[in-house]
C-alpha cells in the first residue's frame, strides 16, 4: 500500500478494507512484480487469480474505491467491461466450416 493510500485508511477517510487497499495498489502497480502476475498474486494474497479476481471485481464495484482512486478504478472497470464485451461477441458468433471462427457470420451470401 502507498504510504498516501496508508495514510488515508489510518485516518478513517475509506470504509475499504486493508486487503480492498492493498489489491488496488497491487493493480496500480503489479508489472513492477517480477515473474507472471498470477504468481504475484498468490505470493502477495495467498489467492488463486479466479478468486482475485472476484474479489477485485467486487472492490471497483465499491463507491469507496471510487472515491478512493478515481482513475485506476474507472481504468479498471473500462478494461473488465471491454472483455466482458469481447466474450459476449465471441459467444454470439456461429461460425460454420470454413469460416473464420473469429468473425461473425454473414447472413446474406456473398456473390
Amino acid at each position: 500500500m502507498s504510504a498516501s493510500a496508508q495514510r488515508r485508511h489510518e485516518a478513517g477517510d475509506s470504509s475499504l478494507s486493508a486487503r480492498d487497499l492493498a489489491i488496488l495498489e497491487f493493480e496500480r502497480t503489479w508489472w513492477h512484480h517480477a515473474g507472471a502476475k498470477e504468481a504475484a498474486i498468490r505470493a502477495e494474497f495467498s489467492l488463486s487469480a479466479a478468486r482475485y479476481y472476484q474479489v477485485l471485481n467486487a472492490v471497483i464495484d465499491s463507491p469507496d474505491a471510487v472515491r478512493h482512486d478515481p482513475m485506476l478504478v474507472g481504468r479498471l472497470q473500462r478494461a473488465r467491461d471491454a472483455r466482458t464485451r469481447a466474450r459476449a461477441a465471441r459467444a454470439f458468433t456461429t461460425p460454420t466450416s470454413g469460416d473464420d471462427p473469429g468473425r461473425p457470420r454473414s447472413e446474406e451470401p456473398t456473390d
